[in-house]
């Protein structure tokens, strides 16, 4: 559920710079504001308020728990308050004693509502454990990692202290596991110098006796800044790392806590994750996005005179390097950079999307440092800190397929169609998705921009020079209009612009699929097999320091391609100064695979273009109700064949060596 109307971005601020406010004169918020609170949680609706004196309260929806944190008396406790802001309920309360009769009202008001819906509800208050300098050693970390769990002595919360301890001990900071002291507690949890925050009378067994709320304490271990020597210095990098590990553990002691001892009974822990999105959010997914659709990344990329430099090349007996012309790049890359990082991501409060955000943040200034770097030898680093560099098991496996398969072209008498008919297909797919989504309204254009075929801002692009083999037509237009263009689609329909554009590093996976469909329809040809290790092959070339014409001798001479093939290749891999990309395709199949002897869900890969390494963030999001599932499906999943092939790749381990030898 998200309410945007109750949405409100702030930022934390030290505790002193925020002016002191005074409990209202009814002693408290006020009666208005409780019954609002009574109210709004009584109807499954989201809080979201500042409240007086640096305060603050954000409650998703209806869950039988709350985070709270109280800013101690005098003095900071820089980066404590931030542990709780990523989790679906939480409130940020002044520890002052005059405000600890409105604090506790506003406590027991939610605590008591949600009580009634729920049949129990947990209290988990937090602060940054005391006396935790150790002495420093060689692991350059002078805290100790350990956290203080209090608990109430009541048997029945047992199993939700273990989940708590267990997933607590499995935090690392800077390689060093954290252990967890538990101490019971009949009466009184609270953090030193302050009184409690909530205490119902409980019985002998130290069980509630008028209210079904549990209280927990957690003394954190203050690793996220320099406790040592000057406690307002954060360590911000170490801050969202402990942060973000700190949650999924609490997000697990919730969920049992849940399933125990209240009526809910969420599918999943990430179910009590947070689902509302907020202003913040917004705004950094529609400046990345604007950043984005500044540039066209392989657009740039590509040689504008790829026709008429093949001539030159080949006109002169395959010897001297042929000079490629791209588009002006259409922006200053310093200026692009300024606005990029103007992005305010550290407002996201919600860990999760915050990384991917920052993970798209880093992209796209490599991308732009990058083309900034067009023609000139930093190219080439950049492109491999991108795309990772081509190891030896990759390349094994790429010689391998052109060992395999010695054949390099198709007869040349099989029947080809070329850029207009081609398209003219492409169009007939497309209206097959329209029929199903009036808004998948895709444009394919014939263009003398793009030596090839290519999918850019979801509009196809058909080099006006193409011939394609009637046996190939179908297996790439599975994958230019069944995959990149589907989850284009797919992540246009999402609440976030990035999984449309494509989160950091998608281009493995997204390609592993439009490979794999390729495969599934019967259309990955010997041929094209052979085009892929052969980028394989030439990439690493490349790496090792062969430049174009040693490329091309190498893929003509050792492998047998024939020249205008093996130029094709060899343009893509170095243009720009050496583009490491299309070693992707082969590297994406052969993950792709992998994945697929796993329970991967095949609908979560269609909702828009993302890494593997994206795949359990986007699982949470999922549960949480964050993201939607894809708005279409390949329509090629719908085909017997294709289920039977899809079977068989999940049934047993299929290396591309097998593959190869089914290719027709």
């Amino acid at each position: 559920m998200t309410d945007r109307s109750h949405t409100r971005a702030s930022v934390d601020r030290p505790a002193r710079s925020r002016p002191r406010e005074k409990p209202s004169s009814s002693g408290g918020y006020g009666a208005r504001f409780l019954n609002a609170v009574r109210t709004r949680l009584t109807a499954g609706k989201q809080i979201r308020r500042t409240l007086p004196d640096g305060g603050r309260l954000h409650i998703d929806r209806e869950l039988p728990f709350l985070c709270v944190y109280r800013r101690p008396n005098g003095g900071s406790d820089t980066g404590t308050s931030r542990l709780i802001t990523g989790e679906a309920s939480y409130l940020i309360a002044p520890g002052g004693e005059e405000w600890l009769p409105a604090v506790r009202e506003l406590v027991s008001t939610i605590a008591e509502t949600l009580t009634r819906e729920f049949g129990a509800f947990l209290v988990l208050e937090i602060w940054a454990k005391p006396d935790a300098v150790a002495e420093a050693d060689h692991r350059a970390l002078d805290v100790e990692p350990e956290f203080e769990l209090l608990a109430p002595g009541a048997n029945a919360i047992d199993g939700t202290v273990e989940v708590l301890v267990r997933h607590l001990k499995r935090i690392r900071v800077q390689k060093q596991s954290c252990r967890v002291n538990v101490e019971r507690v009949r009466t009184g949890i609270a953090p030193p110098d302050l009184p409690p925050l909530y205490a119902p009378e409980q019985n002998d067994d130290g069980i509630p006796s008028t209210s079904a709320c549990s209280v927990f304490g957690l003394a954190v271990p203050p690793v996220y800044r320099d406790e040592r020597h000057d406690p307002s210095q954060e360590f911000p990098l170490l801050l969202k790392t402990f942060r973000r590990r700190l949650g999924l553990a609490l997000r697990r002691g919730f969920y049992d806590f849940t399933k125990r001892m209240t009526v809910h009974r969420p599918p999943h822990y990430h179910e009590l994750g947070r689902r509302a999105v907020v202003k913040a959010v917004w705004q950094v997914d529609e400046q990345l996005a604007e950043v984005s659709k500044q540039f066209d990344y392989l657009l740039s990329l590509t040689p504008i005179n790829a026709a008429a430099a093949w001539e030159s090349f080949r006109d002169r007996d395959y010897q001297q390097r042929p000079e490629f012309h791209y588009l002006p790049l259409p922006f200053d890359p310093a200026l692009l950079k300024r606005q990029l990082y103007r992005t305010p991501i550290e407002r996201i409060e919600d860990p999760a999307l915050a990384s991917l955000f920052v993970g798209k943040q880093e992209e796209l200034d490599a991308k732009i440092t990058m083309l900034g770097d067009r023609n000139t030898r930093r190219f080439r680093y950049g492109s491999q800190r991108l795309f990772g560099p081509v190891n030896d098991e990759l390349l094994a496996e790429a010689k391998a397929i052109l060992d395999e398969i010695t054949v390099s072209e198709p007869p040349e008498a099989r029947e080809r169609v070329g850029a207009e008919e081609f398209a003219r297909r492409a169009r007939e797919e497309i209206a097959l998705y329209h029929a199903r989504a009036p808004e998948f309204t895709a444009e394919v254009v014939v263009t003398d921009k793009v030596p090839g075929i290519m999918v850019s801002r979801g509009r196809l692009l058909v080099g006006r020079g193409i011939e394609v083999g009637t046996g190939r037509v179908d297996a790439l237009i599975q994958h230019e209009v069944g995959t990149h263009m589907v989850t284009f689609h797919n992540g246009s329909a999402q609440p976030f612009k990035q999984l449309k554009s494509g989160l950091a590093t998608y281009e493995q996976l997204q390609e592993g699929l439009a490979v794999l469909a390729e495969y599934l329809v019967g259309g990955l040809s010997k041929t094209r097999l052979r085009q892929l290790a052969g980028r394989v092959v030439a990439v690493r070339h490349l790496e090792d320091g062969a430049d174009f014409v040693d490329n091309f001798r190498e893929l003509v001479e050792e492998y047998g391609f024939r020249p205008r093939s093996a130029f094709s290749i060899v343009m893509r891999v170095h243009r720009g100064g050496g583009l490491t990309k299309d070693a992707v395709y082969l590297r994406g199949l052969t993950q792709l695979l992998e994945l697929l002897q796993t329970d991967v869900d095949l609908d979560l890969l269609f909702i828009g273009k993302m890494a593997v390494d994206h795949l359990g963030l986007l699982r949470e999001l999922r549960h949480r109700g964050v993201l939607e599932g894809p708005r279409l499906r390949p329509l090629y999943l719908e085909r017997d064949d294709v289920a039977a092939r899809l079977a068989e790749l999940r049934s047993r381990p299929v290396s591309l060596s097998e593959i190869a030898r089914s290719a027709t």
